[in-house]
């Protein structure tokens, strides 16, 4: 297994710590639980350059690379909604987005087409991460970043399906 791949292994590994970090009734509890995240956001960032630079592109990586990033958040959104953090319908609207995406994905990959990452899921992670630490650290303004994320991920969402809508027509 190259590093890349084991980098995004970690970053599943740090999954069960951040939850029981973020949801430990500890003094500093959300400061660690935004420093595991970030740090677990770090490694999306080298695993992706590492992967490139020397590379280390494989299967595993492609389908665990993105797997991994949405558990990632998705744990990290729904622990704060568990906490109050987050409203719950806003989280609903993110992983439904992400749902979408992932069966898009796999109905082009039955077909033998890859649908590769695009600006705005990359614009779309980034937010979401950035709109996470905030949270997290209960920064100011945070509300206007997870709002920007919310925005951005349904648009996002919408570019991939109006982007690959020929994949819907049926095939005759």
């Amino acid at each position: 297994m190259n590093l890349a791949n084991k980098l995004t292994l970690l970053r599943i590994g740090l999954v069960p710590v951040f939850i029981v970090t973020v949801l430990t009734d500890i003094d500093y509890s959300l400061t660690i639980a935004a420093c595991v995240f970030i740090v677990a956001s770090i490694t999306d960032f080298l695993d992706g350059y590492i992967a490139r630079k020397y590379n280390m592109i494989s299967n595993f990586g492609k389908f665990m690379d993105p797997l991994a990033d949405k558990i990632l958040v998705a744990s990290a959104l729904i622990s704060m909604v568990e906490l109050g953090l987050v409203p719950s319908w806003m989280v609903i609207l993110i992983i439904s987005r992400e749902f979408a995406v992932s069966i898009l994905r796999a109905i082009a990959s039955s077909s033998g087409i890859v649908i590769a990452a695009s600006k705005w899921g990359k614009y779309k992670t980034i937010s979401q991460i950035i709109a996470i630490i905030m949270v997290l650290l209960q920064l100011p303004f945070y509300n206007i970043f997870l709002w920007v994320s919310l925005v951005l991920t349904i648009y996002s969402g919408y570019d991939y399906i109006y982007v690959n809508k020929d994949l819907f027509k049926e095939k005759v």
